[in-house]
């Protein structure tokens, strides 16, 4: 199987000394978010998990314990976005901390081990799409050379996002002006090197040169573990998720994390969104604990 640490969470930014411990004692146990009286025991076993997962805004916190993960096929889903403090509020600064975290992380794991996410895409009065493609081709021209992908995705509206994003002057481009837009965004990507994918977006996009991205990617993790070069490695399974959107060309994972523990505070979280709950289960948070 695969991990995924984690789609509902920052493992990485704020509980990675939890996962160390959990790598190390070999198991982790799961509570359904849909049922939290179910409680699923999985292994982390070396011979039992495929590979890892990483999705995160902030791995600094992890850097001191890569080790944990030498056992593992590995890699890092990193998003970096342009975004200020009226947007993701509980990141450290982009230009003077991030890009760096990212260059760090990427020279010593790797850069087949860090995709860079520049996702959510999202126009507002601000966040125009001259101003995306003037930024990304700044945090592209850091990043050349420490990535070899960079995926993107656009704002899914759930009824909490909608309401957290009120004041930005959020709106939707014609889709002419969109598909005009992407066309930028793929020729400035491959400027830099950068195959440019897209997050559970529609197949048409490979007309403008966007590629469809298999976030847990078990060819990516295939490769990472040397299959079928390095003896003992062996192939991943590539099973679709099920449980994602339509478009999503995940494999299937099993995900060790759960809502509403991220502190990032980012308007358009879908995954977050109860501050005081938040602070609650952040409080009764135990490292040593088998349930994050």
């Amino acid at each position: 199987m695969i991990i995924s640490a984690s789609r509902r969470t920052d493992i990485p930014a704020f509980y990675s000394r939890w996962l160390g411990n959990r790598l190390r004692e070999g198991f982790v146990l799961v509570k359904n978010p849909r049922n939290p009286r179910q409680v699923r025991r999985i292994s982390l076993a070396p011979e039992d998990v495929d590979g890892i997962v990483l999705w995160t805004k902030n791995p600094a916190p992890m850097l001191p314990m890569l080790s944990a993960l030498e056992p593992y096929a590995y890699y890092f889903q990193f998003t970096l976005t342009p975004y200020g403090t009226d947007v993701e509020p509980g990141l450290p600064d982009k230009d003077s901390v991030m890009i760096s975290v990212f260059q760090e992380l990427s020279d010593r794991v790797g850069k087949e081990r860090v995709v860079w996410r520049y996702d959510p895409i999202f126009f507002g009065d601000v966040q125009t799409p001259q101003w995306h493609l003037e930024r990304f081709h700044e945090l592209a021209a850091r990043l050349s050379g420490y990535t070899e992908e960079c995926v993107i995705s656009f704002l899914d509206y759930y009824r909490n996002t909608e309401r957290q994003m009120r004041g930005l002057g959020v709106r939707e481009l014609p889709p002419e002006e969109k598909a005009a837009f992407l066309r930028k965004l793929a020729r400035a990507a491959a400027s830099y090197g950068l195959s440019l994918k897209a997050c559970a977006e529609a197949p048409a996009l490979g007309a403008l040169g966007i590629g469809a991205s298999s976030c847990i990617d078990a060819a990516r993790l295939e490769r990472i573990s040397g299959y079928p070069q390095r003896p003992g490695s062996r192939p991943v399974p590539d099973v679709r998720d099920r449980n994602q959107r339509p478009f999503c060309g995940c494999a299937a994972s099993v995900d060790v994390g759960a809502y509403n523990t991220c502190a990032h505070g980012c308007r358009y979280c879908y995954a977050n969104y109860n501050p005081a709950l938040i602070k609650g289960n952040q409080d009764r948070h135990d490292p040593e604990g088998e349930l994050l």
